[in-house]
């Protein structure tokens, strides 16, 4: 009677958890079922599609967007160097913003070399930030974890003791000095990769110095400047898409965070087409971006690809594709800026068709 008895209640927990995770995990978010569809996508995809247009668009900035900077620099007059500066701010963005971010993905090639070289490059000598934290924080962290408190919940945007408008539109100015420094702070005591980083941002911008210099006639400290003022030109809408992307979404705890498909569906939001800021930032992180979050080896120009099927397969089965204009989100934020960037965020809970 006791070995039954025993025998029912082990029955009735092992039901109670079948039950507990059909209510959480339902047949219908199969992640796998999309990603075989997406899969055949890419199979039947080009090289050009899948790796070609992207570079083509990091050659462009790089070996046509940036001389044409540079001589407009070197003609002398106020309007002609604001769109030098301008200029050199967009192929900035495109190298560091758009390469980093897709090379560390490994989506600029095949090769696991290549893609490392890639992603020092970008990151480093261009970017002038550490690429072994970059691939911790972002790949390793913010990815798996996205909007999961106390991992990739984006706290590391926020800064609560500055005012909403000095944050929005005073601070990102900052980054070119800042991020150096926060490269330094996070390898402090890892002394190997600290000195190769170090070395790498200084070589870096030294040469860019030089290249600024003898093309424009400056001197060193002219070259500085107009280098820092052009790694500005983008700084105030590369902070916006980071923390408009999913701040104000769902958060979740570890505990009860749900499976990979309502999690990314729920706490990534795609901003409206923006020619700058697609080309610069790259559409995996403007109006990509949940399709970035779900299969973040795509390239970018694989992910504007795939979104039509993605859209239509989150609708499909009941869960949020959300959307929302950049202009919208800079309301919200500046309106909501104390709730969404300064208290601490609400824990959702997802419960198969909705949130609670």
């Amino acid at each position: 009677m006791t070995a039954l008895l025993k025998q029912g209640c082990a029955d009735l927990e092992e039901h109670e958890r079948e039950e507990k995770q059909t209510k959480i995990r339902p047949e219908i978010y199969q992640y796998a079922e999309l990603k075989k569809q997406i899969n055949e996508i890419v199979r039947m995809s080009t090289w050009w599609e899948r790796h070609g247009i992207d570079w083509a668009k990091i050659a462009f900035a790089a070996f046509v967007v940036f001389p044409i900077g540079l001589r407009y620099l070197a003609s002398g007059g106020v309007g002609n160097y604001l769109l030098g500066l301008f200029l050199l701010g967009c192929t900035y963005s495109t190298l560091a913003h758009k390469g980093g971010h897709n090379a560390s993905h490994g989506s600029l090639c095949k090769s696991k070399g290549w893609s490392n070289f890639w992603v020092w490059l970008f990151v480093e000598p261009i970017g002038s930030y550490s690429s072994a934290q970059g691939i911790d924080i972002h790949i390793k962290t913010h990815h798996p974890h996205t909007n999961v408190i106390g991992l990739g919940d984006s706290s590391a945007w926020k800064a609560p003791f500055l005012s909403a408008y000095i944050y929005m539109f005073l601070a990102p100015t900052s980054l070119p000095f800042v991020m150096p420094v926060v490269a330094v702070g996070q390898l402090w005591g890892q002394w190997e990769k600290l000195i190769k980083c170090v070395f790498s941002m200084l070589a870096g911008s030294a040469i860019l110095t030089y290249i600024i210099m003898r093309a424009c006639d400056y001197n060193a400290v002219e070259a500085l400047l107009t280098l820092y003022i052009s790694r500005c030109v983008l700084s105030v809408p590369w902070i916006h898409v980071n923390i408009f992307q999913h701040i104000g979404l769902p958060m979740y705890s570890n505990e009860t965070r749900p499976p990979r498909l309502p999690l990314m569906a729920t706490g990534c939001l795609n901003l409206g087409n923006n020619f700058l800021f697609d080309h610069c930032f790259g559409h995996a992180l403007i109006s990509c971006h949940v399709e970035h979050h779900l299969f973040p080896q795509l390239s970018d120009n694989m992910c504007l690809k795939v979104k039509p099927l993605v859209r239509q397969y989150l609708k499909d089965h009941n869960l949020p594709y959300n959307e929302d204009t950049y202009l919208n989100r800079l309301k919200v934020f500046l309106e909501k800026y104390d709730e969404l960037m300064v208290s601490p965020p609400a824990i959702s809970e997802f419960a198969a068709f909705g949130l609670k």
